[in-house]
């Protein structure tokens, strides 16, 4: 897991004005929170910020007015259209502590034959790991399954030091049976009518 350093300033401004005014000089407003403390109102480079979130559940060591602090991303806010960072809500973390965290589901190998299809039940997979040993994705193979299989979270194979966080019967694939495409009704009643 990669570790991200950013430099991070303190803010005393709120609003939606303070909020323009950061993201006017390519920053981002965020909050740092977590083990009991109040929360930290910061401000992040914009550019550095986008980069590091490009990694899922990316490790942040930001640097707060001289103190180092460990983060993990917890909501992430973005312009729904032109797609930039509005804010980030922070997680503090430390060192060995546990964490439950969504890793993305990576597919591998080829369905069986007969056009059917996967379907994603669960897009990503909640897991307790170690704050700093949190894996980007899990991978999953679907290799000759057919119509009707289905991969429960208990049958995914977990990278070291992480376990579930979701019931293990929980159905994360599954695979839909190809439909037969049927000719419109209105068309088989036009060819009859045409044949009279």
């Amino acid at each position: 897991m990669s570790e991200v350093k950013l430099a991070a300033e303190t803010r005393s401004e709120f609003g939606k004005g303070a909020a323009r005014r950061i993201r006017r000089e390519n920053k981002v407003p965020g909050v740092v929170y977590g083990h009991g403390g109040d929360p930290i109102h910061i401000t992040l480079p914009g550019h550095e910020l986008q980069l590091a979130l490009r990694t899922p559940n990316v490790l942040l060591s930001l640097d707060i007015d001289g103190t180092n602090e460990l983060a993990i991303p917890k909501a992430i806010q973005r312009d729904p259209l032109k797609g930039f960072l509005e804010h980030v809500d922070l997680l503090l973390v430390k060192r060995g502590e546990k964490v439950t965290v969504e890793l993305p589901i990576v597919t591998e190998g080829e369905l069986a034959a007969g056009g059917n299809l996967l379907e994603h039940v669960l897009n990503t997979l909640p897991v307790e790991a170690e704050a700093t040993h949190i894996p980007e994705s899990v991978t999953v193979s679907i290799a000759g399954l057919d119509a009707g299989a289905a991969v429960h979270a208990k049958d995914i194979t977990l990278p070291s030091g992480t376990t579930l966080a979701v019931d293990g019967d929980a159905v994360v694939l599954q695979v839909l049976a190809a439909q037969a495409e049927e000719a419109p009704a209105d068309a088989a009643g036009d060819e009859a009518a045409a044949e009279a």
